[in-house]
């Protein structure tokens, strides 16, 4: 478990990979985000995407899923802010999803000793390293000492 104090700004992890499918991309998108290019392959087909593309609400669910696997479990009390989250290409089935963050700032509560708030600044690319989706994380975290 990692505290306040133990994610420095430079701290840097691979949270974790995940693997799309098909049926999972159409499967998550018919109840959440049922855009054609995410459900119909012809449709998929015949959209800018030139095939079945999953959600970014997806990709937002696989990132929350990582993290919260994530081995170093960072002692979050809670998400104060997600922000800049930019979407550079379409996840695709078979892609693997790599998610690395980074600490970009680092701030102890001068208010509440036992905590401080840190931003992740994230990034989630694809198994030829083109990047898929990045965005600043905003965290209260716990500390271990105060």
């Amino acid at each position: 478990m990692l505290y306040f104090d133990e994610v420095p700004v430079g701290y840097r992890s691979e949270v974790g990979s995940y693997k799309l499918t098909q049926e999972e991309i159409v499967s998550f998108a018919k109840v959440w985000d049922p855009q054609t290019f995410h459900i119909d392959e012809e449709a998929a087909k015949n959209s800018m995407f030139g095939g079945i593309v999953a959600s970014s609400l997806h990709l937002f669910a696989i990132a929350t899923r990582l993290f919260f696997d994530h081995k170093d479990e960072i002692q979050i009390l809670a998400m104060l802010g997600k922000d800049q989250i930019r979407l550079h290409a379409p996840a695709r089935p078979g892609d693997t999803v790599t998610y690395v963050t980074e600490c970009i700032e680092s701030k102890p509560s001068t208010s509440k000793p036992d905590r401080g708030v840190i931003v992740l600044s994230d990034l989630l690319s694809n198994q030829n390293g083109d990047q898929l989706m990045t965005q600043k994380v905003t965290l209260l975290v716990q500390r271990k000492q105060f």
